[in-house]
């Protein structure tokens, strides 16, 4: 064997290594770019209102989705240059952090969807109350009405 070749070896061997490295870390970096459980979990807010606001700040995956892709297009490369060993733990991390994102962007949707409908919905119970308010004055000024005649 030549001392060029012997030298790609190593220096395959190392690349190999560092995309190994470099998918660990933006998976690392994803994981950390999630929001907190307690952030999602706790509120100080003083209404429901306030509550699904904070959540839904809370629900932004943040840099993540970038992280995810930066450790997707080098888990691709390495694997398309047959440079990883083991790489079940790899892909199986990348899935994990996937379906997490997808949890919180359906998540968020689902809480973005409740702030739109949840003032409308206050709006028609105030009406709705105040209609049932004015009905119920009405039919007392009427009984108060047939009591006086």
């Amino acid at each position: 064997m030549s001392q060029a070749t012997f030298g790609d070896d190593d220096l395959f061997g190392e690349a190999a290594s560092e995309m190994r490295e470099d998918v660990e870390s933006s998976l690392e970096e994803g994981w950390d770019a999630l929001p907190a459980a307690d952030d999602v979990w706790e509120t100080d807010a003083d209404n429901v209102l306030g509550v699904l606001n904070g959540l839904n700040s809370a629900l932004d995956v943040g840099d993540a989705e970038d992280h995810l892709r930066d450790a997707k297009k080098w888990f691709t490369m390495g694997q398309r240059a047959d440079a990883f060993d083991d790489a079940e733990d790899l892909e199986e991390e990348i899935t994990d952090l996937e379906d997490a994102i997808t949890d919180i962007a359906d998540a968020s949707e689902q809480v973005s969807d409740l702030t739109s409908t949840i003032p409308t919905l206050r709006g028609t119970l105030e009406d709705a109350g105040a209609d049932a308010a004015d009905e119920t004055d009405d039919e007392e000024g009427e009984d108060e009405a047939e009591d006086e005649e």
